[in-house]
Order: C-alpha cells, then sequence, then structure tokens
C-alpha cells in the first residue's frame, strides 16, 4: 500500500458485499459480565449491541460551562462513530476525553483495536441504529466512514438523539468529487468497448445537500468545510489495488459483477491520457467534507431578532475612522 495514502485511509479495513461485513482477524471475544453491565448502563441491548473490549483505566473529572468552544472544553463522554481500530482514540488525551464509546459495525475491528492512553469502551452497532439511550455523549466524532452509510439522514438523527444538550458532533467523510478521475475512466472506456456504462464507484454525498442533512436531523451553529487530497498512482491498476486493499471497494447493489480486459486496458490509456502527470504517474482525488453541528441548549448564543440592528451596514465604510479617534 503507498505510504501517501496514510492521509485518507478510512482505518476501517472493511470490505462490502450484500452486507457489510469485516475481512480476517478471526472470531472475537464473547461479551463479559462486567463489560456487559457497563454497555446496559448506557442504553446497550442484547441482540441490538455486544461488547468486544474494555482496557482498564478511569478518568478523572472535568468540565466547563456550557456554549464554550470545544478546544476548551473537557468531554467526561466521548463516541467514536465508525471507529475502525480505533485510530482516533490515539489522537485524544486524558484531559481532552476522560472516556471514549468506539461503535463500528465490524467486530474484528473493534477487537483488534490499537491501544490509547484514554480508556475505551468497544461496541459492535450500526451506525443507524446506535443503542444508547437519548442524552447520553458529550462528543461524538466520525472519521471518513459515514460514506458507508446507507441512510445517512437517519443516521445524523441518531447521532444527534444520543448528544447531550450542548454537546457537539465533530466528523469527516468523502465527497461527491472522490475518485471523479476514476469514475470517467470506467466510464468512457466502457461506453467505447461496450455501449453503456454502469456505476463502478459508490455514490458519494454532494456539499451543498449535507448542511441540509444536519440542520434536518437538529443540529445547529453548523460549520461545513470541504477539502481534497490527490494521491500519485503508477496507473489505473494500482488504484483499484489500493482501494481494494483499504476495504473501499464499491459496495453498489446494482454494481457490474466484471469488467472485461479491454475496458479496463481502455480506461487506464483514459485514465492515463486525460488525467496523467508529466512524470507518468496518474493522480486520484480524495474529497473530505468536514463538519461540526451542536446539539441545541439554552446557553447557547442566538440570532438576534430582524430589525434590532441599531448599525447600519452602510457605517461599515466610516469605522476606520471612528476606531482611529476611539484610540486617541
Amino acid at each position: 500500500m503507498s505510504p501517501a495514502l496514510g492521509a485518507v485511509r478510512t482505518s476501517r479495513g472493511r470490505c462490502f458485499s450484500s452486507r457489510r461485513r469485516f475481512l480476517g482477524f478471526g472470531r472475537a471475544e464473547p461479551l463479559r459480565p462486567a463489560a456487559e453491565a457497563e454497555a446496559e448502563e448506557l442504553g446497550g441491548a442484547a441482540g441490538r449491541a455486544r461488547q468486544v473490549r474494555l482496557p482498564a483505566g478511569g478518568g478523572g473529572g472535568g468540565g466547563r460551562r456550557p456554549g464554550a468552544a470545544p478546544s476548551a472544553r473537557t468531554f467526561p463522554l466521548a463516541l467514536d462513530v465508525g471507529s475502525g481500530r480505533g485510530y482516533i482514540a490515539q489522537h485524544l488525551t486524558k484531559e481532552t476525553v476522560e472516556k471514549l464509546i468506539q461503535v463500528d459495525i465490524a467486530e474484528n475491528a473493534l477487537k483488534n483495536a490499537v491501544e490509547s492512553e484514554i480508556p475505551t469502551v468497544s461496541v459492535v452497532a450500526d451506525e443507524e441504529f446506535l443503542p444508547f439511550k437519548e442524552d447520553t455523549f458529550d462528543l461524538v466524532v466520525s472519521s471518513l466512514s459515514l460514506h458507508w452509510v446507507n441512510d445517512l439522514p437517519k443516521a445524523f438523527r441518531e447521532i444527534h438523539q444520543v448528544l447531550k444538550p450542548d454537546g457537539v458532533f465533530i466528523g469527516a467523510m468523502f465527497g461527491g468529487d472522490t475518485l471523479y478521475e476514476l469514475r470517467c475512466s470506467l466510464q468512457l472506456a466502457e461506453l467505447e468497448r461496450e455501449g453503456g456504462f454502469s456505476p463502478h464507484v459508490s455514490p458519494f454525498t454532494a456539499v451543498s445537500d449535507l448542511g441540509h442533512l444536519l440542520s434536518g436531523a437538529g443540529f445547529n451553529t453548523l460549520t461545513v468545510d470541504t477539502d481534497e487530497i490527490q494521491v500519485n498512482y503508477p496507473g489505473l491498476f494500482e488504484v483499484m489495488e489500493d482501494l481494494q486493499g483499504m476495504g473501499e471497494s464499491n459496495c453498489s447493489w446494482n454494481r457490474k459483477p466484471l469488467l472485461h480486459r479491454e475496458t479496463m486496458l481502455a480506461a487506464a490509456a483514459i485514465y492515463r491520457e486525460m488525467y496523467g502527470n508529466s512524470d507518468g504517474s496518474v493522480p486520484a482525488t480524495f474529497q473530505v467534507y468536514y463538519m461540526i453541528g451542536w446539539k441545541f441548549h439554552e446557553s447557547q448564543a442566538r440570532p438576534a431578532q430582524r430589525g434590532s440592528a441599531t448599525v447600519s451596514f452602510g457605517d461599515l465604510a466610516k469605522i476606520d475612522g471612528l476606531l482611529s479617534r476611539g484610540k486617541k
């Protein structure tokens, strides 16, 4: 696998076909009594979630005033949705998060989760059916996993429901322009060689829809940003090999089961001709959406009512003169 892909790996190691499943690592250990009691306390129910890992540890007290910025806050209890092997936990400290619940549908990924300095509890559950009580978590995070969700609006509603008032959701997910070079090359090659084309890249959400989905789920004070990361490969076949190694194969139900050899060779040639770099490599674009949303709380700042302004926009041109007089 290309070292450059460390910046865009989903940390999940999954492969999805008719239903999402995890490749390798053997069977996970059964739910232990102590873990079962903790899962029940958080609202977990048998059949909906299964505890597979509970490292020893504890956390201290902490808190902050409602409405403060996330960076200045200590979160007593946080949730990582689609955690995979728990790479987010490696970047958290006890001063930031006292305890972290890791949720993923891939049981074996959780069993082989990496170690972290904060205490973690790993629960096998679907992102669309979070098995926790309402108003449970101070913070919910999700990194590059939500593009696998079948019902994204429902997943956002579930996240909003388990957040405490004034809790914050911070997430990142792949966006609509991800792998556009690969999509275009495969479509043009299929049109040329087979007279039609079918989707070979999973669908992604458009950034224009993301804000509506978050606000529709009940989040407020939204922040949505987008970024693009380009990774260079020797050719199309190396791109597809890396995607398969990341567990990011196409999961569409109506996908075509195979591509003819001539179509693949034509797609590789089109890819290099249309998008190739001067050094012979080809780029693969990964578009990432970053989002922050808060659950409503009475202490949060609210917009002023219409007509309550006391300064006109026309006075903005005079602001430099007013500031100068004020300093004197």
